[in-house]
């Protein structure tokens, strides 16, 4: 991991787990070994950020120099902490560690008062465990396939039980109450597709770029939509 990339999984861990940490949490969160850790700390005591403690103590963040002060009214507080904690009945365990990362970043900027309402909220999610079929794909793969608009090969078992193997362009992904769907544009069929990411077997890098054309694909796709449902369809 390069040394930014963990000096920032550091920070964001000690704002996110209730202070003080011990230096064992804080080694086992960040994935590093504690000789590691006491040189993190170390660096980023050096850069500036005020964090009290020491070894066999725990270790407080009392001033983050990197964010600066915000403000959000009570509602806008319980409208942040509700839609973070609806990622975890997403069943995308890096997007909702994502999600406390981010919050936790935004929660150390607010004041005194406003950070004790967020520790407070009274909206929740949730959502029956057994709603959604388990995804066992790489999503980061995914995702970094449709940032960086290259294509991926999938073996893909449609809910008629045929299975074929094609090549797509992963364009987005859309979370439903009861699916993960993957929008391709398909190789195969030459026209937009949607793929349930439970039903995807197999999944590898395909290789081929289609940069810049994600942009516009989409684009067409909810063009098709929207004149679909003004016709009274709606349906692929």
């Amino acid at each position: 991991m390069a040394r930014q990339d963990r000096l920032m999984r550091l920070m964001d861990v000690l704002r996110r787990l209730p202070a003080p940490v011990t230096a064992e949490r804080l080694a086992a969160e960040t994935e590093i070994s504690r000789r590691q850790l006491y040189r993190d700390i170390a660096t980023l005591r050096a850069g500036g950020v005020l964090i009290d403690g020491e070894a066999g103590y725990g270790y407080t963040l009392t001033e983050d120099p990197a964010l600066p002060p915000q403000s959000f009214s009570r509602i806008e507080i319980e409208a942040l902490m509700l839609g973070i904690g609806s990622l975890d009945a997403l069943g995308d365990a890096d997007l909702a560690r994502a999600g406390r990362d981010a919050i936790a970043r935004i929660i150390a900027t607010l004041p005194d008062g406003q950070a004790r309402q967020a520790m407070h909220t009274i909206l929740r999610s949730w959502r029956p465990s057994d709603s959604r079929p388990v995804v066992n794909l790489d999503m980061d793969l995914v995702r970094r396939s449709c940032w960086e608009e290259t294509s991926l090969w999938i073996s893909y078992c449609d809910l008629s039980e045929r299975r074929t193997e094609r090549e797509i362009w992963p364009l987005g992904l859309s979370y439903g109450p009861n699916a993960l769907i993957l929008l391709g544009f398909c190789q195969l069929r030459q026209d937009y597709r949607l793929f349930h990411a439970a039903r995807i077997e197999k999944m590898r890098p395909g290789g081929t770029s289609f940069r810049p054309r994600r942009v516009d694909l989409l684009r067409g796709y909810l063009l098709r939509r929207s004149m679909q449902h003004k016709e009274g369809g709606g349906r692929d």
